[in-house]
Order: structure tokens, then C-alpha cells, then sequence
């Protein structure tokens, strides 16, 4: 808990460094910190979305011949609320990644797996963009959304089609130069989202239900 209050002080110092707008007055430190996570989180699915691409570049126009890194960064980024497109047949959130991770499947994985896991974690946070003093947050949906980070971990080191090759690459083969760079990017991710779950139960005195199950054979959670 020690270490959880540190981070929190940290983030509050750097809100402290932001403009005074009308807007904050309506705000709690609480709300600062998780405005400050939510960025966060918009930033490394960012960067985790270009990464993915980078290493598997075949997927970049299995969707569409014309899409581009930059396109695909606007159709997910540009705009808040929910991910819904033609191209998924409308599947969102973990829909979506099921898709992305399904072997028959002939679409961009990539794609699909950022368009569901960018979607989930907007869940979690209620679609908001800002958060002010009558915004809620749900302790139990932040704790999913980072156990659901790991199933999917699992599954993009594990899943592999019928030529027994991986559906989507992430960190290096055995036979390749030591890269654990997506392993940190969905660690920093699993760890805000465990974060501000601690937090918003400690703020609403709510119990987060914990459950014991292994990755490899968990089902993604609600």
C-alpha cells in the first residue's frame, strides 16, 4: 500500500503543474489521478498498437488495402466512446479480441485485438474522458480489465494456427535477439488498472472479488 501512496503523491504533484481550468474546480484529487491513469492508458495502447504492427506487418492490409499505421491510429484514437466497425462486423471489447484471436479468422488481428482491448479498458473506465466529482468508477471492472490484460498475454504467446505458427508476434522467438518490450507495455498496463482498482475500492469501501484461476484456461471476464 506503501508503494501505491508514493505513486499517488506523484500524480498528484504533476496534476498540481497543470493550468487552473474552470472545469477543475469540480474536481477531486481522486478524479486528477484517475484522469492521470486513463492518459496513461491511452498512451501505451498507442504505442502498444504501432509495436504490433511493426511486427507483424502482413496484418496492416489484411483489412483493408488502403490502412495505414496512421489510419488505424485515427479510426481507434481520434474519437472517445465505444469501437464498433464494419470491418469486426460490429464486435466489440472482448468480441473483438476473440476474433482477433480466432485461427479461421483471415482479417487484421491487429486490428482487431487493439479495437477490443482499447474498447475494454474505455468500459472500465465508463467511456468517460474526464473525470469530476459525481463520476464513478467500478472497483470490480478496473480488477477485471487487468486480469483480462493477462488472459490475453497468454493467449498471443500461446495461440498458434494450424501451421502451428503464432496468430500475432509479441516478444522475441527463442531464435531471436532478447525483446521484452510488449511485456512491459502490458505490465504497466496491468499495473495502473490494478492501481485504481485498490483506489476506488478504498474510496467507496467495496470488496474486490478476487478470483483464483489459472490464464491458461480462464475465460475472459465481464
Amino acid at each position: 500500500m506503501r508503494g501505491c501512496l508514493l505513486l499517488l503523491v506523484v500524480m498528484l504533484s504533476g496534476c498540481a503543474d497543470q493550468a487552473l481550468r474552470p472545469a477543475n474546480l469540480f474536481k477531486t484529487e481522486i478524479d486528477f489521478v484517475a484522469d492521470s491513469h486513463l492518459q496513461t492508458c491511452e498512451t501505451l495502447l498507442q504505442e502498444l498498437l504501432e509495436k504490433l504492427y511493426r511486427r507483424n506487418p502482413v496484418q496492416l492490409h489484411r483489412g483493408s488495402a488502403q490502412a495505414t499505421i496512421t489510419s488505424r491510429h485515427q479510426q481507434l484514437f481520434a474519437e472517445p466512446g465505444r469501437l464498433r466497425f464494419d470491418e469486426l462486423g460490429r464486435r466489440e471489447e472482448i468480441e473483438a479480441i476473440l476474433l482477433g484471436l480466432d485461427p479461421d479468422w483471415q482479417g487484421d488481428r491487429v486490428f482487431a485485438v487493439m479495437t477490443g482491448l482499447t474498447g475494454m479498458l474505455r468500459r472500465a473506465y465508463n467511456y468517460e474522458r474526464e473525470f469530476f466529482i459525481l463520476s464513478e468508477l467500478d472497483q470490480q471492472r478496473l480488477y477485471n480489465s487487468a486480469r483480462n490484460i493477462e488472459i490475453l498475454v497468454w493467449r498471443l504467446n500461446h495461440r498458434r494456427n494450424a501451421r502451428g505458427e503464432r496468430l500475432l508476434l509479441t516478444n522475441s522467438l527463442p531464435e531471436e535477439a532478447e525483446n521484452l518490450s510488449f511485456e512491459r507495455l502490458f505490465g504497466k498496463l496491468i499495473a495502473i488498472q490494478d492501481l485504481l482498482a485498490q483506489i476506488t475500492a478504498k474510496r467507496t469501501d467495496r470488496r474486490i472479488t478476487k478470483l483464483a484461476q489459472s490464464v491458461a484456461t480462464a475465460a475472459f471476464l465481464p
